[in-house]
């Protein structure tokens, strides 16, 4: 339905971007978990229990990747958003410029960003560069959208409610692309 299209161009400075959290790795990045694990050679890795992940390596690698579809219909239905973008392969770099309008960027604290224990399991055990990370994996964001930042609260309490532990990650700039700060 055309009509129901999302837009960016009322996208501006000083809106707002929500972050749902992931499950995991989700369909992205297994080339390298193989590769740093080496799990060609140790797939007792897998079996491997952690206690910061609550799970064997192999449990928290294969967790079911989460569905967005609900929550993010239900805070459409309220609140116009500007932006929607899956954090798949290409991580934050590739994926979020996709739904920003021209002359806008993401800015991100890095400090906003809930990257869990899975994340940082990996970039020790590949000796990963933070920025390789962010541009392979969703580091705990499954999905972002943006909105007006009046209605930034209304959008975080609506996917609360249809069970994503949503949170406000930056906000829209002048620029292109995201900023990692």
């Amino acid at each position: 339905d055309k009509a129901k299209l999302l837009g960016n161009s009322t996208m501006k400075e000083g809106d707002v971007i929500i972050a749902l959290p992931s499950s995991g790795v989700h369909s992205n990045g297994f080339s390298l978990v193989r590769r740093v694990f080496d799990l060609e050679h140790h797939p007792e890795a897998l079996q491997r229990y952690h206690a910061d992940l609550g799970c064997t390596l192999g449990e928290a690698l294969l967790a079911p990747t989460r569905i967005y579809v609900k929550p993010v219909l239900a805070v459409m239905e309220k609140v116009a958003v500007k932006g929607v973008s899956h954090i798949t392969g290409g991580g934050f770099y590739e994926n979020i410029p996709r739904c920003l309008k021209k002359g806008c960027a993401a800015r991100i604290e890095k400090g906003s960003v809930r990257t869990p224990a899975l994340f940082r399991h990996i970039q020790a055990a590949g000796n990963i560069p933070e920025r390789d990370m962010y541009n392979t994996f969703n580091m705990g964001v499954g999905m972002v959208l943006v909105v007006a930042k009046e209605d930034a609260e209304q959008a975080v309490d609506i996917l609360k409610q249809n069970g994503e532990n949503a949170w406000v990650l930056g906000g829209i700039v002048g620029g292109d692309g995201v900023e990692l700060c």
